[in-house]
């Protein structure tokens, strides 16, 4: 409460911005999205033809929004891009899959019972003959929470199978918080994680629900060229093998070799768990990997402040999508990504354009495109471990990502409802607009962790991601809903992102003039907005305020 306090006194000079906003046209959106996702881009892969064809096209777009360059120096001037070193890993020709139990060998299919990332941990090949399976419930280990899934069992040599999600996620309650997914449930995490208890491999068994995405998402994100940020000692954070493996065959698997995945699911529910080995089975694989280091790059325009240039607000947006992949059942191999994320890179484009065009504001506004959101949020790692402003003078991040290109809605949601004061003054004006704000309607999800705001939230810039509404004007709740059920089911992370020309991006444009008036108001004004005192990302913030007096 008295967060909202605070930024309702703070709001009169964007109560009065409001009113003037600029208008958005939805044909310059609709034309944008549409050309971003054309096939001509080939589904702006990173490091592919497709990434050139979408770095041109987005500085072209910003130049002539009036935008200045923003990214990297070069001779004492600025670039329009920041480079962004990635390793990129990829799977050469069809990996050598199997399981077997007492004994008896089954092969497995890439794409089909399993997903098996390329090796993101140095590694030139893959070699494994036999390797043990340890189920080891949700892989987390929590001191802060006294939760320990392993218990000390030695995992070298070995492959661990875990659950995605948190042990509160099927109850809604217990040690991590009920049903709003911590990091701890994030299959970056389990990774991670795996890799610091010394696993050779882990698999994480997908179920829709907690996953929050059907078994094709899973697919078609694990199974291309893998990226990373260029690491000093990749094996620290990555095992061996990464991989996913559909619930179906993991029931199966269980039960041959003795175990009840369901009642083990249950125990794993519980800080008394303990690892478990699938008694008789074992994991192979064969397959090389093509692993080099290429550069990516971040897009940046800008609008110089006029009074305090030093000061910096930043909108961001993730240009690439997944490229080219395996086909659908159509044979398309195009993963177009129109509404994840052209949207949002339309929206970033536009934001400048309006920037440009209007009053100088007192603190300077970056447009920050950033790459390989969809390989783990890696561009904006990059961009917030090396800023091209320091973090410490950075204002807010405003972050769109995935926004609904069809009609208005009644509301609008985060990814993620941490408690600060920007979100508090997105709220607040939002009213100006009869606009109500919906937290995240799937906080199991982890939607938090899954944008390109986090990497800044975490090292303590205040920051959010914006999400279309689903009370749609025109049929309402239930419509929206349904809309957002059927693109997650048929379209997300498939060939089927395409834009329509059915499209009228009426609501996003009207939702453009909410996200200009936060970042404007910010901009011309001198307060420095917080997270809550509770905040895990209040310590970081306040280390950093010597440095805004």
């Amino acid at each position: 409460m008295k967060l909202l306090v605070a930024s309702l006194l703070s709001l009169s000079v964007s109560a009065a911005l409001a009113a003037e906003a600029p208008k958005f046209d939805p044909q310059r959106l609709s034309d944008e999205v549409k050309t971003l996702s054309s096939d001509e881009f080939e589904g702006r892969g990173p490091a592919t033809a497709g990434e050139t064809k979408t770095v041109d096209y987005v500085v072209a777009q910003m130049k002539a929004a009036g935008l200045k360059p923003g990214g990297d120096l070069k001779d004492g001037k600025r670039a329009w891009t920041q480079a962004v070193p990635l390793t990129r890993s990829q799977i050469e020709g069809v990996p050598t899959l199997s399981v077997a139990v007492d004994g008896k060998s089954q092969a497995l299919t890439q794409g089909g019972e399993i997903a098996v990332r390329a090796a993101l941990d140095g590694s030139k090949s893959v070699s494994i003959a036999n390797a043990p399976l340890v189920f080891a419930g949700y892989g987390i280990k929590a001191p802060e929470r006294n939760w320990d899934d392993f218990k000390g069992v030695d995992l070298k040599g070995k492959i661990a199978v875990v659950l995605i999600n948190d042990p509160d996620f099927e109850s809604g309650q217990g040690d991590f918080g009920g049903k709003a997914m911590t990091y701890y449930g994030r299959w970056t995490y389990k990774y991670e994680e795996a890799a610091r208890q010394g696993a050779l491999g882990l698999l994480i068994v997908h179920e829709t629900d907690p996953a929050s995405y059907g078994w094709a998402t899973v697919k078609n994100s694990n199974t291309n060229t893998m990226f990373d940020v260029v690491r000093d000692r990749p094996g620290a954070t990555h095992p061996t093998m990464e991989g996913w493996i559909q619930r179906d065959f993991a029931v199966d698997l269980f039960k041959r070799s003795g175990l009840d995945f369901e009642a083990l699911k249950r125990q794993a529910q519980t800080r008394d768990f303990k690892p478990v080995e699938l008694k008789g089975a074992s994991l192979s694989a064969n397959y090389a990997v093509k692993s080099e280091v290429i550069t990516s790059q971040n897009i940046v325009g800008r609008v110089d402040g006029a009074q305090r240039p030093d000061e910096t607000v930043i909108y961001s947006a993730h240009w690439d999508h997944l490229g080219v992949g395996a086909p659908d059942a159509k044979g398309d191999k195009i993963y177009n990504g129109a509404v994840d994320n052209a949207t949002g890179t339309a929206a970033l484009i536009e934001m400048g354009r309006a920037f440009a065009h209007g009053p100088k504001p007192q603190r300077s506004v970056v447009f920050l495109a950033v790459t390989a959101e969809e390989k783990g949020l890696l561009g904006s790692e990059y961009y917030s471990s090396k800023p091209l402003y320091p973090l410490a003078k950075t204002v807010a991040v405003i972050n769109t990502d995935a926004l609904d290109p069809t009609g208005p809605s009644r509301d609008f949601t985060t990814s993620g409802s941490a408690k600060q004061e920007l979100l508090d003054e997105l709220i607040a004006l939002g009213q100006r607009w009869n606009l109500s704000y919906v937290t995240d309607p799937k906080p199991e999800a982890g939607h938090f962790f899954r944008s390109d705001h986090f990497p800044f939230a975490k090292r303590g810039v205040p920051a959010i991601s914006f999400g279309s509404g689903d009370d749609k004007v025109e049929g309402g709740r239930a419509a929206g809903e349904a809309a957002q059920q059927a693109y997650t089911a048929d379209r997300y992370h498939q060939p089927a992102d395409q834009w329509e020309a059915s499209w009228t991006f009426t609501g996003m444009a009207r939702d453009l003039e909410l996200l200009y008036t936060l970042g404007n108001g910010l901009a011309n004004s001198k307060r420095w907005p917080n997270w809550s005192q509770d905040s895990e990302f209040r310590a970081a913030r306040d280390a950093t305020a010597g440095e805004r007096k």
